[in-house]
C-alpha cells in the first residue's frame, strides 16, 4: 500500500532484479519503473547498485549505467572481481549489499517508505533496522519463478510484498537477446548466493 504524500526511495539491486525479470521472461523499462513509483508517492531518490568489470575495455552494462545516471537514478557502482572457480569456469563477484544497506540507513530519517528491489535474504536485518526507525519497507521480487527469487524470511519481514510479475504490464518490455552493446544486458553471474 502506498500513500500519495509519502516520501519514497527506491533501492535496486541491479543483478538481482535483472535475474528475477529474466526468470519471468521480460526486461525492465527503467523509465516506466521510475514513472510508476513517482505516481505512487513523492519519489525522492532511486538508487541502482551494480558491479562493473572495469578491466574489460567495454562493459556490456555500461550503456545502461550511463542511461540511468542521466535519467534520474543515483548510480552506485564498484569494480567486480573476476576469478576462476574449482571447475575452471570464469566467475564474477560483485556483491553490493553493504553499499545498499549503508545508503538505506543513512536515508531512513528523510523518507517514509523504502522500496527494495531484491529477493536476497541477506537484506532481512536491514528491513528490521529500517522498520525500527519508523520506515515502511516494500520488497519487489517474485515467487512465481522456478525456483522463487525471493527469500521467504525477507518476504515475511517486509511490510508489503510486490510481485514483480504483476508489474510486468506496467514496467516491462519484451526481452531482447543480449548483445555486446545491449543496454538491457546485465550479467547474472554476479555473486549468485541463495536469495
Amino acid at each position: 500500500m502506498f500513500y500519495r504524500d509519502e516520501r519514497l526511495a527506491l533501492f535496486i539491486d541491479g543483478a538481482n532484479l535483472y535475474a528475477a525479470a529474466r526468470a519471468l521472461g521480460f526486461d525492465i523499462d527503467y523509465k516506466l519503473l521510475r514513472q510508476e513509483f513517482m505516481r505512487r508517492g513523492k519519489l525522492l531518490r532511486a538508487f541502482y547498485y551494480t558491479a562493473l568489470l572495469e578491466n574489460d575495455e567495454y562493459s556490456p552494462i555500461r550503456p545502461l549505467v550511463d542511461w540511468l545516471n542521466y535519467n534520474g537514478f543515483s548510480m552506485v557502482t564498484k569494480p567486480a572481481k573476476e576469478y576462476t572457480d574449482s571447475q575452471g569456469r570464469r566467475k564474477v563477484k560483485g556483491n553490493m549489499d553493504i553499499e545498499l544497506t549503508v545508503d538505506a540507513l543513512e536515508l531512513a530519517p528523510h523518507v517514509d517508505h523504502i522500496v527494495l528491489f531484491s529477493g536476497d535474504g541477506d537484506f532481512r536485518p536491514l528491513i528490521e533496522a529500517l522498520q525500527r526507525k519508523g520506515v515502511r519497507v516494500s520488497v519487489v521480487s517474485t515467487i512465481r519463478s522456478q525456483p522463487p527469487m525471493i527469500s521467504d524470511d525477507l518476504r515475511r519481514q517486509a511490510d508489503n510484498f510486490i510481485e514483480l510479475d504483476e508489474l510486468k504490464d506496467v514496467i516491462g518490455r519484451p526481452p531482447r537477446e543480449p548483445r555486446e552493446y545491449d543496454p538491457a544486458f546485465q550479467p547474472a553471474t554476479v555473486d549468485s548466493e541463495e536469495p
